[in-house]
Formats: C-alpha cells, sequence, structure tokens
C-alpha cells in the first residue's frame, strides 16, 4: 500500500480531486490516502496558504496530488503553484 498526500484544493479542486481518486481506485493500486488543506480556505486561521502540517505531509510521504487551488489575480497570496 502506498501512502500519499493528497490536497484537494478549493473552488473546482474537491470536485477533480474526488474524480481523480476514483480513477486512480479504478487502477487497483492500494493507496492511503492522507489528505491536508491548503488554499484559501486555510489562510485566516494560518495566515498562509500552505500551512506547515502541509510540507510535513508531503515530505513524509514523499508523494502528493494536489487539486486545483484559487490564484489572486494582481493581489493576495503568492499562486500555491509557484510555491
Amino acid at each position: 500500500m502506498y501512502r500519499v498526500t493528497l490536497i484537494p484544493g478549493d473552488g473546482i479542486g474537491p470536485e477533480v480531486s474526488k474524480a481523480m481518486k476514483k480513477v486512480v481506485e479504478a487502477t487497483g493500486v492500494k493507496i492511503e490516502w492522507e489528505e491536508v488543506n491548503a488554499g484559501e480556505d486555510v489562510i485566516e486561521k494560518y495566515k498562509t496558504p500552505i500551512p506547515k502540517y502541509v510540507i510535513d505531509s508531503i515530505k513524509k510521504n514523499k508523494v502528493a496530488i494536489k487539486g486545483p487551488i484559487t490564484t489572486p489575480v494582481g493581489q493576495g497570496f503568492r499562486s500555491v503553484n509557484v510555491t
């Protein structure tokens, strides 16, 4: 069994991530998903779109899949994709 960090994202991210999980499950590969939240939904609480627990999970599992995360245009936080 593989353990993979899953960052569902925000906006359409959770919907896309749910579909991705179905596709991966159809392969028969056994994966234990460690879901962690990042993006707009966590900024108020953690003052960053990528809290330390997200980075820690990725380092521990060595594999991560990230759903779409909102990128503000011209203001707000730096794109999670760039970070």
